[in-house]
Formats: structure tokens, C-alpha cells, sequence
């Protein structure tokens, strides 16, 4: 930090000081010499308690490794036996007793989280323009959705620049057929419908009238599964002028709920970067974030979308919420950051300083100095990422009590989304979820991280599969359903949002209509999906399916033994060609994030796989591509100068990839060059690493190539 300042014995970034105290608690009228002393206390109490909970994760490591290290697979030593390692693990305190019958209790949950279901967005919160986007994809165009991507397979392709009507009368049918099946009429389809009058007061004659919900300025509003659907009525529109209905659109419900992403999306390293992360976050809560971009040679300029206000059946007038409720991710209990210097020198644990900084400029909302509003019953939602086990999770909900307490919060004000993808915390779910019973409102699965953590926990058993093969392991079956399975049984359906995973291709939206209703099947009232668009598709699969009505008939919770099978290789005998194929397919996938992160301080964002298929990556792909290399480096299934190989030759792929870029940076011939110094240090240096985590080296060359 260039430009400090002292409050209560801590060193702040001085701009990061005069944010807060300006920005946020002089309007939210809090004593700022009071807040800066009760922050320096909270300090003194839970900064050395985070570090004996790392100090905890590295100590129940060394015990796995060497327990591994005496057992060493049927390639050096004894067989690996599940009954004797179970044991094992209850013995060193890794597993923990289950906690019994309990239900939670959190009070005070908005229905986009605990009654309704319905997609969910991740965007990172240093760029301005896609938190604007994910906080407006409350609402999107199906025409759009359709008309623009892949999720139509059989409709023709565009015959010409603008609009192809060939192409629009598919889309035109799918939006029909999609109306027939949500909201059915009392007798026929809308395909063959040409008048909207109907004695029974909603001007549709549809099949059960308590699925018309009122007049919106441009249409009519309807309900099917919770969700919204407003179908927009314009003579004057190039399409609605064209239809016999004169439907000009097909508006859905889309992302309920939206995360902003302080963690594993963002690159934010220092002061300036979560200076920027908070000035975001207050932006949308306070109402009035916007943002200026050039598209098409004109300004435009995007700011969060009003409610969508509407006339009831019985006259009266009414609201829903233009925008989706919104999360935001803090970072885990491992990082520390520079932006403030404790008294003895050491910096700030950064989860600590995000659940102090988020909450209280989410405080603006719960005392209603907010333009439009959050949580419309005063919560604070906050996603916590990285947890390793009930205990960690307890000093959380103890860390969120205390925050609470400095901002003068009722309890339980702050709610708590937990991230079950760390092997210890998915081992003991029950328990973890009993630590925050009285504020969890989310849990959902992180299958990049999660595989990380596996391979990491279990490094010196034995070479791990194939990274695809992964997909396909009784941990991962057990994982999933066991995460669905823990959360019903401790009452989180209708409470709280029972998720799962990303959908990485963002271009392949055909293939995400077929397979991601897979989650509703498998009973997770949210999903999460890459953009506004699939927001909209996959909105659809919730029409399809009641979630609830799934959730209750799921059958029993999978036991532990599945869940801690360790994915090892059965035999080693992959030929050298399939050796460099895997070792390839992680180099490039591992220099493709690198070198943004690195060099442009972009923590997510589209990058083109090995064949050239463009991905949604974060650091939960660079985790498990980094620890599988170094595991199979450890037990000699290839060498360093193999390895050193396809990071050379992939270098060049992703140089290629990226050659429309101006300003990037080569890595090829640059072997020296900070880019691909830290991706070769995530693999070569990969085994020390806490947990296997990226973010300490990512982090450390990061600020290199700032201060350079």
C-alpha cells in the first residue's frame, strides 16, 4: 500500500478507509470511530482462530499423507483397505459423529430461495457490466433464447444478415408449443388460437384461470410452477404485427437468484481490486450501479432494471421484482489480503474482512436505503466457499454473530450459503449444516473443487484416473445425491436452495436442454448456468418439472463408504500416447486461465478448450487440472520433462487461441515470462500447496506482474 491510514491500530489502504467511512457508514449513520474499534476486537479474537483452523486442515493432511505413504497401494506396500482408512479418519478427527435428527430453523428467507425454483447465475464482481447483467436477468426474451443459440436443433439456420423469418416461424412454434405445455388452454393450442377474448376475466381461455396472474404495460401475466411468464402483446412490433395474436414475445422468469462473486471467478489481489469488488457490490445494493460501453459505434449505458409492475384480476395494483435477488460470495478462510495490516504485522484474513465489508453495505438494504430493495425480508445473503468440515463452518456462523453485533443486526440477520465441495465438509454434511442451522439458506455442490480436493486429500495413495473418468466414480455418485439427500433430511425444502453445478459451455446450449434437467431430476431447486440466455433455457426444464414435488420421492441417502472410495488408477498401464493426451488436455486447459489471470487480471471468463470449445473456467478448473498433473508426476506415470513438454507445446495452442487479442502477451519463446512461470509453479510445486488450492501462487504472481 502506497497511501495508508491508522484505525484502531490497524493499517488500511487509505482509499479503502475513506470508502468506507464516507460511502457507507456515515450514510448508514454508525459512529466511525466505534465501528473501527469494534472491527480491531473482532480482529483480535477470530484472526488467530482462523489460522488454528488452517493450521488444522495442514496438520489432519500430514496424518492422511503418511498414512498413505505406509500403505501404499497394491504398487508398493499394502492394498488400500476402505473399513481400516474409515477408521482412520474417525480416529484422527477428520470424520465426526453424525449429529441426529435435527431440522433447521432459519427465519426470514425471500420465496426466490426457499419456495420457488428456478436457475441460478455466478458472475464475478470486478466487472460492472456482467454484475449488471446477471442482476437484470431476473426476466428474459425466449424468442432471444431460442433465436440466437443452439437450443433448437431442428430449427434452420439464418439465410440472411438480421432476421431470417424462415428461422423465426421455428422459434415462433417452439415459444407455442412451450405455451401449450406451461399455460394449456381449455380446449386446442395457442398454435391454432386467433382470439383472445374469454368470459372468465383474464382474456385467455386457458385451461385453470388461477394461472393468470394480471395485466403487465405490454401484455398478460401467467404462472406455472411458481414461475412467471409474460406474454408480450404489440401490433407495431416487427413480430407481433406478423402473428395472429399479435404476440410479439415470450418474456420468462428467469435467474431467481444471482451470486456476486468475490472468489473463485475474480482475480483481486490487493487494495485497488477489492476497492473495486466492494464500490460494485454497493452499486447494486444501494440501486443505482451503472455502466457505459461502446457496442455497434453507439454509448450505451446499462443500470438495474425496475420491477415489473402489474394489474391484478381483482384490479388492484401490483409489483414483482425486475431483478434477481442477489448473493454475494465471499472468499474462504485461507486467503489473507494486503489491503489492511493487523498490529502485528501480518495481513487480514480476506474472508474475515469480505463478511464485515459485504454486510455492512448490504446493511443499506435491511434498513430500507435502498432505491429498489434485496431482500424484501431484510437479509443479508451471503455465499461461504471452501469450508473444510463443522468446525469451520461453526466459526462462521460465530464470525457472522459477531459482525451482526458490530452493525447493530438483529441475529441471524446475515444468512449463509455453504459450498459442499471439500471432501471433509461433504463427509460431514449433517454436522456442518447443524453448525449454521439458524442461518443456512443454501447448499450446493462444486464438483471442479471437490475433484481437487479428492485427488489432493488422497495424493500419496496412488495415481488417480483419467480426468474424465472422474465423472464416472462411485465418490462423485455418492457426492451428489448424498448432498440432495443430507439437505432434505434436515428440512432445507422449502426453506432453502438445495443446488448444483455450473454449466461450462456457454455456446452449447442444445446439449445443456438435454442434460441439465438432470438436476431437477435428481431433486436441486437451483442450478447454475454461464449466462442470462441459458438462464432463460433452463428456466424452461423448472416448467417441466415441480422440483418439490421430485424432492419427495428420492430415496435413501448413499452411506460414506461409496463416498470416500478414493478414484485410483486400477492399473497403470496407459500407453505414452495416452499419457501425453491427458497430460496436454490439462496443460492447455491450465495455461488458457493462467495466462489471463496473470496478465489481465481476469478471474473467469470464456476460454477455448483443447478443441477450441469455449468454457466458463475459474480456479476450480485450474485446481483439479494442476493436482491431477502433480499426482501423476509423484507416482511416475510421467516424468517432468514430459510434463515441461506439453506445457511448451501448449503454450503455442493457447498463444494461437488468443492471437485476435492485442494485447495479450506470448508465452512461447517467454519460458521465463510470469504467465507461465506461475503455471508451471501450480504443477511443479502443486503437492505443497494448502489443500491443493491455486489462489497463494496465483496471488503471488499476480502481484508481480501488477508491480512490473
Amino acid at each position: 500500500m502506497s497511501d495508508t491510514a491508522i484505525r484502531a491500530g490497524l493499517t488500511i489502504d487509505s482509499k479503502l478507509a475513506e470508502f468506507l467511512e464516507t460511502e457507507v457508514l456515515t450514510p448508514l449513520g454508525r459512529d466511525v470511530d466505534a465501528f473501527w474499534n469494534g472491527f480491531a476486537d473482532l480482529l483480535a479474537t477470530f484472526a488467530p482462530r482462523n489460522r488454528q483452523l488452517l493450521a488444522k486442515r495442514e496438520l489432519l493432511q500430514i496424518e492422511i499423507d503418511s498414512w498413505h505413504r505406509q500403505r501404499r497401494g497394491q504398487r508398493g506396500g499394502q492394498p488400500h483397505n476402505q473399513a481400516e482408512y474409515q477408521h482412520f479418519l474417525e480416529d484422527i478427527g477428520y470424520l465426526v459423529p453424525e449429529p441426529g435428527d435435527f431440522t433447521i430453523g432459519t427465519q426470514n428467507v425471500d420465496p426466490e430461495i426457499a419456495t420457488m425454483a428456478g436457475p441460478q447465475l455466478v458472475v464475478p464482481i470486478l466487472n460492472a457490466r456482467f454484475l449488471l447483467n446477471a442482476a437484470n436477468a431476473r426476466w428474459g426474451s425466449l424468442y432471444d433464447g431460442f433465436y440466437g443459440t443452439d437450443a433448437l436443433p431442428e430449427a434452420p439456420e439464418a439465410e440472411q444478415a438480421g432476421y431470417c423469418p424462415v428461422r423465426g416461424a421455428a422459434v415462433i412454434a417452439a415459444g407455442r408449443e412451450f405455451l401449450d405445455e406451461s399455460i394449456p388452454l381449455k380446449s386446442g393450442s395457442w398454435a391454432d388460437l386467433t382470439d383472445l377474448s374469454d368470459d372468465a376475466g383474464c382474456f385467455v381461455p386457458i385451461s385453470d384461470n388461477d394461472q393468470y396472474v394480471g395485466q403487465t404495460a405490454r401484455g398478460r401475466l401467467f404462472k406455472n410452477n411458481g414461475l412467471h411468464i409474460e406474454i408480450v402483446f404489440d401490433a407495431e412490433h416487427p413480430i407481433g404485427s406478423s402473428d395472429p395474436l399479435n404476440i410479439a414475445d415470450i418474456v420468462l422468469e428467469s435467474a431467481l437468484t444471482a451470486i456476486a462473486d468475490c472468489e473463485d471467478s475474480v482475480a483481486a489481489v490487493d487494495a485497488e481490486d477489492k476497492l473495486l469488488a466492494y464500490t460494485n457490490w454497493l452499486g447494486v445494493i444501494r440501486g443505482d450501479l451503472e455502466e457505459s460501453f461502446q457496442k455497434g459505434g453507439r454509448t450505451l449505458t446499462r443500470k438495474l432494471t425496475a420491477n415489473k409492475d402489474y394489474t391484478a384480476p381483482d384490479g388492484s395494483a401490483q409489483s414483482l421484482s425486475g431483478r434477481s435477488l442477489m448473493f454475494v460470495r465471499n472468499v474462504g478462510h485461507l486467503m489473507t489480503n494486503p489491503a489492511i495490516i493487523l498490529p502485528d504485522g501480518s495481513e487480514i484474513p480476506e474472508g474475515i474482512m469480505d463478511a464485515v465489508f459485504t454486510s455492512a453495505i448490504s446493511t443499506f438494504d435491511v434498513e430500507g436505503k435502498a432505491e429498489y430493495g434485496n431482500s424484501a425480508h431484510g437479509s443479508i445473503y451471503i455465499v461461504k466457499p471452501k469450508m473444510h468440515g463443522p468446525e469451520e463452518c461453526g466459526f462462521t456462523n460465530d464470525l457472522f454473530n459477531a459482525v451482526e453485533d458490530l452493525l447493530g443486526l438483529k441475529r441471524h440477520t446475515i444468512k449463509v450459503g455453504v459450498m459442499d465441495e471439500e471432501r471433509r465438509t461433504s463427509a460431514n454434511l449433517g454436522a456442518c449444516i447443524r453448525a449454521v442451522k439458524d442461518r443456512i439458506v443454501f447448499i450446493n455442490t462444486g464438483f471442479l473443487d471437490r475433484t481437487g480436493d479428492e485427488i489432493h486429500t488422497a495424493m500419496q495413495v496412488g495415481p488417480m484416473v483419467r480426468k474424465a473418468e472422474m465423472k464416472n466414480s462411485d465418490w462423485l455418485k455418492a457426492y451428489e445425491a448424498r448432498n440432495v439427500g443430507i439437505g432434505l433430511r434436515h428440512g432445507l425444502s422449502g426453506k432453502a436452495q438445495i443446488g448444483k453445478g455450473m454449466w461450462a459451455a456457454p455456446d452449447l446450449m442444445g446439449q445443456m436442454m438435454r442434460e441439465k434437467i438432470g438436476h431437477l431430476n435428481a431433486g436441486a431447486n437451483t442450478a447454475w448456468v454461464p449466462s442470462p440466455t441459458a438462464a432463460t433455457l433452463h428456466a424452461l426444464h423448472y416448467h417441466q418439472k415441480d422440483v418439490f414435488e421430485v424432492q419427495k420421492g428420492l430415496g435413501d441417502v448413499p452411506g460414506l463408504e461409496p463416498l470416500l472410495t478414493i478414484p485410483l488408477a486400477d492399473s497403470v498401464n496407459w500407453s505414452e500416447e495416452e499419457v501425453r493426451e491427458e497430460l496436454d488436455n490439462n496443460a492447455q486447459g491450465l495455461l488458457g486461465y493462467v495466462v489471463r489471470w496473470i496478465d489481465a487480471g481476469v478471474g473467469c471468463s470464456k476460454v477455448p478448450d483443447i478443441n477450441d470449445v469455449g468454457l466458463m473456467e475459474d480456479r476450480a478448473t485450474l485446481r483439479i487440472s494442476s493436482q491431477h498433473m502433480a499426482n501423476w508426476l509423484l507416482h511416475g506415470v510421467c516424468t517432468q520433462d514430459q510434463v515441461m513438454d506439453s506445457l511448451k507445446r501448449m503454450a503455442a495452442k493457447v498463444d494461437a487461441q488468443n492471437a485476435g487479442d492485442p494485447t495479450y502477451e506470448s508465452m512461447e519463446g517467454n519460458w521465463d515470462g510470469v504467465a507461465f512461470t506461475a503455471a508451471c509453479d501450480l504443477v511443479f510445486n502443486g503437492i505443497e500447496q494448502p489443500s491443493g488450492y491455486t489462489e497463494p501462487l496465483l496471488h503471488q504472481w499476480r502481484l508481480v506482474k501488477k508491480a512490473s
